[in-house]
């Protein structure tokens, strides 16, 4: 299965393609710019890979939570190249495309994901037996000290860099720092295609968790 996925939820932008069992990647780690080089590592995949977007059995991007701004460009360029190519897409959970980079079988992962204001995107992940992660419950966006996960085995994210005090709280499992990745979000799309769950551009859609866009200090 051709496919190619599209990360920009943080500051990594991140672009993979899966042309015949072959993986062909672009990252570039900016705070800002996205937009301005995203299209240019399609090109570039694609190009490296043979194959033209009409190729793929579909696009993959990660639908958040991340960057209110980041998460848009990859909505945005995804919805234009699926119904240019009338191709199917399939949204995945930047969470969970943390916790696949570290995953193992029946491993309890935890992802923290520094959302700035002072807060934190998490949620609990499974690695099942086919070496994919499921997630465990919700996703959610708290404070750090409000975080109240079940017994894990991996803390993998941003957060705990940005927070000791949550890094302390965990010091007694394995923390790894980690930002998303397209290819794992390819990995992940893979089984939402297979299954026949793929959508249609209209139906792109970001998950954000948080409805407040600014931070406003006090005091």
């Amino acid at each position: 299965m051709n496919l190619l996925a599209i990360d920009t939820a943080t500051e990594r932008c991140s672009v993979a393609a899966r042309i015949d069992d072959r993986w062909i990647e672009r990252s570039v780690d900016t705070q800002r710019g996205h937009a301005d080089i995203v299209l240019t590592m399609v090109d570039e995949v694609l190009k490296e890979g043979g194959a033209r977007i009409g190729d793929l059995a579909g696009i993959a991007y990660g639908r958040g939570p991340g960057a209110f701004t980041g998460v848009r460009i990859a909505i945005g360029v995804v919805q234009g190249l699926a119904f240019g190519a009338g191709i199917p897409t399939a949204g995945v959970s930047n969470l969970a495309a943390v916790a696949q980079q570290v995953a193992e079988p029946q491993q309890k992962i935890l992802v923290c994901m520094d959302a700035r204001m002072k807060e934190i995107y998490w949620g609990e992940f499974r690695c099942d037996s086919s070496g994919l992660v499921e997630a465990s419950g919700i996703e959610k966006l708290s404070v750090p000290d409000t975080i109240e996960a079940n017994v894990v085995d991996v803390l993998v994210g941003s957060a705990a860099a940005a927070y000791p005090a949550l890094a302390a709280r965990f010091a007694a499992v394995t923390q790894i720092a980690a930002l998303p990745r397209a290819k794992e979000i390819a990995m992940l799309a893979a089984r939402e295609f297979a299954a026949g769950r793929g959508q249609s551009a209209f139906e792109v859609q970001p998950v954000y968790l948080r409805d407040q866009v600014t931070f406003v200090k006090t005091g």
